[in-house]
């Protein structure tokens, strides 16, 4: 039995049965059936199907958004949030996706030669929660572009979601067994990534799990594309604008309550603005506004799970027994539901627990250096490499520093974001492979030679 939970007040929304495996090999043979047929068709006919589904999401924006805060917690005005960027990114896609996919002739000793890009087949998506349209379409509106069909494993506490991106598609006129979801739990995962009718892997995940998939995928020679777990630095340099770090620095940290991959979460300032700094995000973070997320003031909502929030708190109280200070927050909010106050801990060094894990919720760590090498050694000093944030006044030290750090992206004086246009993924252990942009369209094609020579 699959539970949808609501982690505002702990209330059962609705429960479903697991797809059995007759269901599973029903939706498996249909996807590879409609990928024969949608990878025939001219890539500018592809093209209505993504506009399609963008005028469904928007049409459906509100019924989605709130499906979303009811199921894993979202505040519900970043929920809106999540259903307009996925309208955006299938319009992105719809408009560049053919360019993107034409021929490339290359010169050589061939009469004619150049790389083209097939589909791959069945594309298995395996996605989390914490943004359960956003990660979806992500991965989705590329591999329909580039002709792939895609079978959706998403997470099991948001299967009111998974369900109801099954309907946006048939809302959108998708043709039958094009996309589908599979009600099933993590264990069936590996089975499906070694059917012969699934292609190829995408994951968003912890890093656990994700060298799970990446073993399964590898032992059955499937190409994958993994984005795994981050510990994102928010560097900050003297020579900073203070108070617009410190505000950026909310937004990087708390939004999503936390619960994002490449939310900011070590923040590395140099000692002499590190007092101002420290001040500021505190004062900031004592203010934000906790509650039912359904509220228009509502700025943190829930955890969406109970081990979740049980989790963070034992990284925060191991991090204050290492020698970190307090200054905000560091509790459990008493009553129903899984809320936790937003918490700032000062004093922070690279050995203790919240520098050296992830920490998946509303808590920040801030790490003061002495210059900006070491502020790039103590960025680097982690497993993971996803995002990194750099603030200072000098664009060509900026440009220098990025290049030092050990990241998938960098942005300098903003916060990290994904964005339709750009690649998105991370090296170390958060993962590789890349999604958007005219990379992550790519990652699932298949990147063939075509030489041909002089003719007779």
């Amino acid at each position: 039995m699959i539970r949808s939970l609501n982690p505002a007040n702990g209330e059962t929304l609705a429960s479903f049965e697991a797809h059995d495996a007759f269901t599973v090999d029903r939706r498996l043979t249909a996807a590879v059936t409609a990928q024969r047929a949608w990878r025939k068709q001219p890539v500018a006919e592809r093209m209505p199907l993504l506009l399609a589904m963008a005028r469904v999401l928007r049409k459906n924006a509100e019924r989605y958004a709130t499906l979303i805060t009811l199921e894993m917690g979202k505040p519900l005005a970043e929920a809106r949030g999540e259903i307009e960027k996925c309208a955006v990114t299938c319009d992105f896609y719809a408009q560049h996706a053919p360019a993107f996919l034409n021929d490339e002739p290359v010169a050589s000793a061939a009469s004619d030669s150049r790389v083209v890009y097939d589909p791959l087949g069945v594309l298995l998506a395996v996605m989390p929660w914490n943004y359960p349209f956003w990660q979806a379409i992500r991965a989705i509106a590329p591999a329909l572009a580039a002709g792939n069909a895609v079978v959706l494993k998403h997470a099991s506490n948001v299967p009111q979601c998974a369900l109801a991106l099954d309907a946006l598609f048939e809302e959108a006129g998708a043709p039958a067994g094009l996309f589908a979801t599979l009600l099933v739990e993590s264990p069936a995962v590996r089975g499906l990534i070694e059917d012969a009718r699934i292609a190829c892997v995408t994951f968003t995940g912890s890093t656990p799990a994700g060298r799970a998939i990446a073993a399964a995928a590898g032992h059955a020679m499937k190409k994958q594309v993994l984005e795994l777990g981050g510990s994102d630095p928010f560097i900050v340099l003297a020579d900073a604008d203070i108070p617009a770090a410190a505000q950026a620095a909310l937004k990087a940290r708390f939004q999503n309550t936390g619960q994002s991959c490449i939310a900011a979460k070590r923040f590395i300032v140099e000692h002499g603005v590190a007092d101002a700094f420290a001040e500021l995000l505190s004062d900031g973070a004592a203010r934000l506004v906790v509650g039912d997320p359904m509220a228009a003031a509502t700025q943190i909502g829930p955890m969406a799970r109970g081990n979740l929030r049980d989790e963070l708190h034992a990284q925060v109280q191991a991090t204050l027994a290492q020698g970190a200070t307090l200054r905000v927050g560091g509790r459990p909010i008493d009553g129903p539901g899984c809320f936790y106050a937003p918490t700032v801990l000062d004093h922070v060094t690279p050995q203790m627990t919240a520098a050296r894990e992830e920490t998946f919720g509303p808590a920040a760590a801030i790490l003061r250096v002495a210059s900006a090498e070491e502020a790039v050694v103590v960025a680097n000093g982690t497993e993971f490499g996803l995002g990194a944030a750099l603030w200072t006044g000098d664009a060509e030290r900026a440009r220098a520093l990025s290049r030092q750090l050990d990241a998938g992206a960098v942005f300098v004086n903003a916060i990290v974001a994904s964005d339709p246009r750009l690649p998105f993924g991370g090296v170390k252990q958060s993962g590789y492979g890349r999604e958007l942009g005219v990379h992550g369209l790519r990652e699932f094609t298949n990147t063939k030679t075509v030489w041909t020579g002089p003719s007779r």
